[in-house]
């Protein structure tokens, strides 16, 4: 494809409104588009994927994945959010950047390397409910595609790759107490018992440190105990935030969590693993081979749903998602495309 049909194909989507779990307008869209081009996209939900041909022939399988779906427009737009504009090389619109961006870069990809000789087979893939984690998105079509061995997460990193990301994990704690008059000797302060709990939350260590992503982080941030004064709670409740740091999955934290505090301990949902890929994978030393800079990232995308291996890379830059005015650099796609094809062009699994 040519950068100007790449460029059309982006500015399609943003005047689409997407937001998650509205994607099919916009999955509507890029279904044809793709068939314009010549693809035979799959479809399930709202998400789209172009398998190569092969299934079952012994080569490892690489994803590419990104995602069309975009948080609502931000207060402070100075112009529709939903009417892409081109300014020299810059492309205005809401989800340009997120992540519509790596979505183009990584087609392109894609369809540039087909008839280069590889030792392993590829899938595009475009999908939902990205920005929710819902399970209608990336997790809807896993199933479908079979094994696979490494998947490529474009989102805007600056083409720096993301070795490790921050998973997320939200915690609803309670602790129990006995009610009583406060001015009388009796009852359990739920309160006094809670103290207790959120100290450990507040104190404790784990013992692996991830080199990019540091240690895993707790901070209890919400609270909530008593009727009125003058009784003894009988109960406390207050919410944990938990970024694990990909040395740990979700069961690991949440057995260590339980065994040390009494209070009732409920995730609200252990979806959101953190990822960390080996310094010796083929695709870590392959960065490092062309001059990709490794990162750890502390937001967190579709790699929250994989079990596999992962890395995130995209052009864009993080700190312009969900912001208003929202923008992507015409040079920064043609830029991604080149290193990604850079990237996998040599890389042996």
């Amino acid at each position: 494809m040519k950068n100007a049909e790449l460029t059309e194909l982006l500015k399609g989507l943003v005047a689409i409104p997407s937001p998650s779990r509205k994607e099919k307008d916009a999955a509507d869209y890029l279904q044809q588009r793709l068939a314009g081009f010549g693809l035979e996209p799959v479809r399930k939900g709202n998400n789209l994927w172009i398998e190569e041909e092969g299934r079952g022939d012994g080569r490892p399988v690489i994803l590419l994945n990104a995602h069309i779906d975009t948080v609502k427009p931000a207060e402070g737009y100075s112009r529709d959010p939903f009417t892409p504009v081109e300014d020299g090389d810059v492309i205005y619109g809401l989800g340009t950047n997120d992540d519509g961006a790596s979505l183009v870069a990584l087609l392109e990809a894609y369809v540039r390397l087909l008839p280069l000789r590889r030792s392993f087979r590829m899938i595009w893939s475009a999908t939902a409910e990205e920005e929710v984690c819902g399970e209608g998105g990336l997790d809807s079509i896993l199933p479908e595609l079979g094994k696979i061995d490494l998947a490529i997460v474009g989102e805007p990193t600056g083409m720096k790759m993301a070795v490790a990301e921050k998973g997320l994990i939200v915690l609803d704690c309670t602790a129990r107490g006995k009610s009583g008059h406060a001015a009388r000797d009796e009852g359990e302060n739920a309160i006094y018992n809670a103290i207790r709990d959120i100290d450990w939350f507040r104190t404790h260590r784990f013992e692996r440190v991830s080199d990019y992503l540091g240690a895993v982080k707790m901070s209890v941030t919400m609270i909530s105990a008593g009727t009125q004064h003058n009784v003894v709670p009988d109960n406390c409740r207050f919410v944990v935030d938990i970024r694990p740091n990909g040395l740990y999955s979700n069961a690991e934290l949440m057995d260590i969590i339980r065994g040390s505090v009494s209070c009732e301990v409920v995730p609200r949902s252990l979806r959101h693993g953190s990822s960390h890929i080996d310094a010796d994978h083929p695709v870590v030393k392959r960065a490092g081979n062309i001059g990709i800079e490794l990162f750890g990232s502390p937001t967190t995308s579709n790699q929250t749903l994989l079990d596999f291996p992962s890395v995130k890379i995209g052009p864009g830059d993080s700190a312009r998602s969900h912001t208003a005015d929202e923008y992507i650099l015409k040079s920064e796609i043609a830029g991604a495309v080149d290193v990604y094809v850079e990237l996998l062009e040599g890389l042996e699994l």
